[in-house]
């Protein structure tokens, strides 16, 4: 029973659900659509997407750079430049573990990746003055930068670097040549100092190295840039052209100055110096090392090849003279000064300076006039001519010295001798000591005078004068001379008168004369041949004409001066 009471109860409800469905309306369900505030949010993400993807295809290596300080560098604002264009910015500025230094680490960009080798080098921009130049200045307004050079190819792959405290001479893709200078000292020369050819600034001085333990020369490089390089040649010769020369010649007052950056930061100038024997001289490869000299006229004077050592010794004064001072001879250079040394014999306590001279023949001499076996026997005959060598004031403001080579009139034989390659040369005072030597000789021989002897006989001589003077025998030789003169008076007025008859005759006998004379020469010349006679009378004719010269004179002597028949001519 109780299966079947569950059976229509059962029908009994699906009954009424029939009955109720057909009362109830049919509901209508609507697909959902698509809302727009859905696309911001998908955008944003798209974005972010993207900017992901970009930030990690842009993103490159973090490198590590170490500085001395970090002045002028900002986390997250700095930059890494090259040629203006950014690589990278600085992620993160930090103390290192030492205190002695500082860690940057910049995040570089993907396109500097395969720029990043051991040859690579950073450095801050900043303003800087060095010397005359002056660098950085747009960083005033946008703030220091880190400069990158990557530079040479060949470089292993590396993200450690250490940044260099200044800016470097020259950059890796600049074109051009570094050669090395040698120096016994750098004076004012630095980084950064121009190199000059004809006043024209075609490079600069990169750095010094200076020699282990201090001995040595110095290593100076320097960059020559292109096309510049290719004048350089293996006899190219360098002089330092730093600060201001000032020296006093023959034309007075001389100012020398390179530049105004040369007079600040220092410099250096070479030229082509081609000569006759320089004509084989390739051109200079990279690294190729010169020698610099203190001036131009130094490195003029290396041009000479051929040279003569020589020597004197001198026992005046050297003051003023140094190595590198002119020889000359009347006035023109011939060499120079190598040496200068104090000699002191201690045994016989005789003291002297040996001065050392190079005697460059090529300055006076064509190349087809030296002969080196002869250039000693040249001396040689120059010494035996009166040749000696002397010091000689070439600038009384400055004092400067140099070597005279004179030639000495009535000069003592003096005979050249050798020691060892070197000709010794004959000296004489000269110059100031020269001058001071005479006057020290003419001194001497006014001390040997008996000036005291002298003295006290003229104080003698006067004491006695006005005894002398008034003794009575000079005054009985006073009036004895007044009667002379009166005496001598009274005759020549009396021959004056007695020979006036004389004196009007004088020109009557004198044409008289004359006319024998003519009537003598018509006579001589009627009678020709070649006879005793004819030769007397030639020589009678001749004792005539003098003796009418001399009349004539007599006569003209006697009518301008008749005081003379007594007093004589």
């Amino acid at each position: 029973m109780t299966s079947e009471q569950n059976n229509s109860s059962s029908q009994q409800s699906v009954g009424n659900e029939e009955q109720g469905d057909s009362r109830l309306p049919e509901a209508t369900v609507s697909r959902a659509r698509f809302s727009i505030i859905w696309i911001i949010p998908i955008i944003s993400v798209l974005i972010a997407g993207f900017l992901l993807w970009r930030s990690l295809y842009n993103r490159g290596p973090e490198i590590l750079i170490t500085f001395d300080t970090a002045d002028g560098l900002t986390s997250g604002q700095t930059q890494v430049k090259n040629k203006a264009v950014t690589l990278g910015t600085v992620s993160s500025i930090t103390l290192s573990k030492d205190m002695h230094h500082v860690d940057v680490r910049v995040q570089m960009n993907s396109s500097a990746s395969g720029l990043l080798t051991d040859k690579s080098r950073f450095w801050v921009v900043r303003p800087r003055i060095n010397g005359a130049s002056v660098t950085g200045l747009e960083t005033l307004l946008s703030g220091a930068y880190i400069a990158f050079d990557p530079g040479t190819a060949g470089g292993q792959r590396t993200t450690a670097f250490r940044g260099l405290e200044s800016p470097p001479g020259i950059q890796s893709d600049q074109p051009g040549r570094t050669y090395t200078l040698v120096a016994p000292a750098i004076g004012s020369i630095g980084p950064g100092a121009p190199v000059f050819f004809r006043d024209v600034d075609v490079g600069e001085v990169l750095g010094y190295t200076l020699p282990p333990g201090g001995v040595g020369p110095v290593m100076i490089q320097f960059f020559v840039r292109e096309p510049y390089d290719h004048y350089l040649h293996t006899n190219t010769r360098f002089w330092n052209v730093s600060g201001v020369k000032v020296g006093f010649g023959a034309g007075g007052l001389k100012v020398q100055m390179q530049s105004i950056q040369a007079l600040f930061s220092g410099g250096i100038a070479f030229s082509l110096n081609r000569t006759s024997t320089d004509d084989e001289a390739t051109e200079a490869p990279a690294n190729t090392i010169f020698q610099l000299y203190d001036d131009k006229e130094s490195a003029d004077n290396a041009g000479y090849h051929e040279r003569v050592p020589v020597a004197t010794y001198l026992s005046s004064s050297v003051s003023g003279l140094a190595v590198g001072s002119s020889v000359t001879m009347f006035g023109i250079q011939v060499g120079s000064v190598t040496g200068v040394k104090l000699q002191i014999d201690q045994a016989t306590g005789h003291a002297q300076v040996r001065v050392a001279m190079d005697i460059q023949p090529e300055r006076v001499l064509s190349p087809e006039q030296i002969h080196s076996d002869t250039l000693v026997s040249t001396l040689q005959a120059l010494v035996a001519n009166g040749m000696r060598a002397s010091a000689a004031s070439v600038s009384m403001l400055t004092g400067e010295t140099n070597i005279s080579l004179d030639f000495v009139k009535s000069a003592k034989d003096v005979k050249t001798y050798m020691e060892g390659n070197t000709l010794i040369l004959p000296s004489q005072a000269g110059g100031i000591s020269g001058i001071m030597q005479s006057l020290s000789t003419v001194s001497d021989k006014l001390a040997a005078m008996p000036l005291d002897k002298i003295g006290d006989n003229a104080n003698n001589l006067l004491a006695h004068a006005d005894q002398r003077i008034n003794s009575p025998e000079v005054k009985q030789a006073l009036v004895n001379l007044r009667d002379s003169l009166n005496s001598l008076h009274h005759l020549a007025d009396h021959a004056d008168k007695g020979l006036q008859p004389l004196m009007k005759r004088l020109p009557e006998m004198s044409e008289q004369l004359d006319n024998t004379l003519k009537n003598a020469n018509k006579l001589l010349a009627s009678y020709g041949g070649d006879t005793d006679f004819h030769r007397s009378l030639q020589s009678m004719v001749v004792q005539l004409g003098e003796t009418a010269r001399s009349l004539r004179f007599m006569t003209n002597f006697l009518a301008n001066h008749p005081s003379s028949i007594v007093t004589g001519r």
